[in-house]
């Protein structure tokens, strides 16, 4: 039940990244993000994230219009490169009013927008089948994304790799009993990759070497890439890049520019510029991703605000709608502008 600190006043509702957990499924999350980028996207309702750089430290905002309008807001991501750790909020004002609607962790938003977004795109990508599925990776972004595809297509055959073999038999056992899904334990990357029709990418090595080669993939394969997010970061080689036909963004000017796969492509001579199409333009149906069944096609995906505030203000209106949370007076107060 929600606790009600005041009963006067401006309330802030307060979600805990178990509340969001327990507030939006999969389903639901994928339907709205579908939506949410099956419309023309206003550039000004999702400016570009900025990052302020500390030794050893960042911190990233991400700011946002809600589609239906309700809510503004921002997430925050403090990380420490150094210490290995980083906390997300997502802070959600009421669009009319401008109070502070909404606080919450948004550690679980981050993995489920992630995630919800890639079966988008999946979906909007790959043949309408069972898939062949490889997963580099076998962490937290790794099982969310085996959760999410699951909601778009069935699979012929899950395997999954990632350096370190308890890590992998964990990932194994809880998809087998929280999934419900059969999933094999590669030998290496590249064993995993052979005959793939799907290939995740949700793991970047330590030294920042990229997981992930293009000559490992098979004609007709489709990527998803979600690792390397800043020019330091490397998740696939250039060459992955260089044999896509196309290459489908939810952000194109940052997968261009900021990521350090697309800065490696475009230094060993990929024109990127002429195969880079944003997801909204794919799942609109404006743009056809793959025109031949032997393309490869990779999505890209440096994570946007629009994914956060869609899946943000769902658990939002979610946990006001079923008393979820715990509201307390609003210390931050609208003034007359």
């Amino acid at each position: 039940m929600a606790e009600t600190l005041s009963p006067t006043g401006p309330l802030t509702r307060h979600l805990t990244d178990r509340d969001v957990e327990r507030l939006v499924s999969w389903p639901e999350a994928v339907a709205a993000l579908k939506a949410a980028y099956a419309e023309p996207v206003d550039p000004a309702s999702v400016p570009g994230r900025s990052t302020a750089r500390g030794p050893g430290h960042w911190l990233r905002s991400l700011p946002a219009v809600s589609p239906a309008g309700d809510y503004a807001g921002a997430k925050l991501i403090s990380a420490s490169a150094t210490g290995g750790m980083a906390s997300y909020l997502l802070a959600l004002f009421d669009a009319t009013t401008m109070e502070l609607a909404g606080l919450m962790d948004a550690n679980f938003v981050t993995g489920m927008r992630t995630a919800a977004t890639s079966a988008v795109a999946v979906d909007a990508i790959a043949p309408q089948q069972p898939l062949d599925l490889a997963i580099l990776g076998s962490g937290f972004e790794a099982f969310k994304h085996l959760a999410a595809l699951a909601q778009v297509r069935g699979f012929s055959r899950v395997r999954v790799f990632s350096p370190r073999a308890e890590s992998r038999q964990r990932f194994i056992a809880k998809a087998a009993a929280e999934l419900g899904i059969e999933v094999e334990s590669a030998r290496d990357a590249e064993s995993a990759v052979a005959s793939a029709e799907l290939v995740v990418c949700a793991a970047r090595s330590r030294d920042e070497s990229p997981i992930l080669h293009g000559d490992w993939l098979a004609d007709g394969s489709t990527v998803v890439s979600i690792g390397s997010t800043v020019p330091e970061q490397r998740e696939i080689d250039w060459s992955t890049l260089d044999r896509a036909a196309r290459v489908v963004a939810d952000v194109v000017d940052e997968v261009l520019h900021d990521t350090g796969d697309g800065i490696e492509a475009r230094a060993r001579g990929v024109d990127l510029t002429v195969k880079c199409v944003a997801l909204t333009d794919v799942v609109s149906g404006r743009i056809t991703a793959r025109e031949a069944p032997d393309q490869i096609v990779v999505y890209k995906s440096v994570g946007s605000a629009l994914q956060d505030i869609t899946v943000g203000a769902l658990a939002l209106r979610r946990a006001l709608a079923s008393d979820v949370g715990y509201d307390t007076p609003s210390l931050i107060v609208p003034v007359p502008k």
